[in-house]
């Protein structure tokens, strides 16, 4: 059963006027690694979009995608502050016991249970997900707060603001220093994915662009001349350190599970809590969790990339192993078929 796919939204278009992106066959496909995975750890909704690189053509676009709070950021928040200059990946940073108090809240990493992971550069802050190593980065890199969003900015995250043919989509909504809902903890959340809202597609919007080496062009689900939004997000340097990265983060991070035996992929896993933030219960049964990945391939010449993002109530939820074996699956999937068949 499909579950949305974005060919039904072209229905009443007259194909003489206008030509579907769709490859009906990949995202049959794609639907059905989908919902295999939301039925095996009863999620309750979810989406997979691919895109080509270079055109913005969407290929595959299938599920329900929410705008609504999401961990991916953690990557865009790591650009723009290799883009002030005043940080590299080989920095380090210390993120201690895992624990870190922002003024009275408790800013915490996945393992802080485990004891943390100490001293790391920004490298490992990335491969490992670490909001706290993530959050001091930012801080280092912006003395002023506005600064960061103003960056943000500049590299356009959060387009587009609309799609032909997608008349679902919300512009992208961002809590800033300006709003009167600001606080004195309100940056270290929102760079680990927090005070936002925005869509799936807008997000690989952004990853696309990093894959097409800093080129960040508009989705189409209509055959046409592609648009671009941005021509250049960020420098090439950076842009190539955060291409190396990912591609670290698939074989010796927490990506692992989204790594292809049949081709070298890149990317990282997301994850955020979307609701109940004072749900107690064992395994968290009240708390509805996003998890998300977000890549490419081949990762030495990117041509596809590929979003997964799925709402589950309760624990488990890992962003790698759920949204990252179904990104795996979709790849493995397009690695067998004749290239023709996807470039019609």
């Amino acid at each position: 059963m499909i579950l949305g796919c974005a060919f039904t939204m072209l229905s009443c278009i007259p194909e003489k006027e206008k030509t579907s992106t769709i490859d009906i066959t990949l995202e049959a496909k794609v639907d059905s690694i989908l919902q295999d995975k939301i039925t095996e750890i009863n999620a309750i909704s979810g989406q997979a979009i691919v895109m080509e690189v270079q055109t913005g053509e969407i290929k595959a676009m299938v599920g329900k995608g929410n705008s609504q709070e999401s961990g991916l950021i953690r990557a865009a928040s790591l650009l723009a502050a290799l883009e002030t200059g005043k940080v590299k990946l080989s920095d380090t940073v210390d993120v201690g016991e895992g624990v870190y108090m922002v003024h009275d809240r408790p800013l915490l990493d996945h393992n802080w249970h485990r004891g943390g992971y100490g001293l790391i550069d920004g490298l490992k802050t990335l491969m490992v997900n670490s909001h706290i190593g993530n959050y001091k980065l930012t801080k280092r890199a912006f003395e002023e707060e506005q600064a960061y969003f103003d960056m943000l900015d500049k590299m356009s995250y959060g387009k587009p603001e609309s799609i032909e043919g997608l008349d679902s989509l919300k512009s992208a909504y961002i809590v800033t220093p300006k709003d009167s809902c600001w606080s004195n903890t309100a940056l270290a959340w929102f760079c680990i994915g927090y005070n936002q809202c925005i869509s799936p597609i807008q997000m690989l919007t952004f990853y696309n662009a990093i894959a097409n080496d800093g080129k960040m062009v508009k989705p189409m689900l209509y055959k046409g001349k592609t648009e671009v939004i941005n021509p250049q997000i960020a420098s090439k340097a950076n842009i190539d350190s955060l291409q190396n990265a990912f591609v670290k983060v698939i074989i010796e991070g927490l990506g692992k599970p989204a790594q292809s035996e049949k081709i070298q992929v890149a990317g990282v896993s997301g994850g955020s809590q979307i609701s109940a933030e004072e749900d107690n219960s064992e395994g968290r049964v009240n708390t509805t969790f996003s998890v998300e990945f977000c890549g490419y391939f081949p990762a030495d010449a990117p041509k596809y990339s590929i979003i997964v993002s799925m709402n589950k109530i309760g624990l488990p939820a890992s962003g790698s192993l759920m949204a990252g074996s179904v990104f795996q699956g979709i790849v493995d999937y397009m690695m067998d078929l004749p290239e023709e068949l996807i470039n019609q």
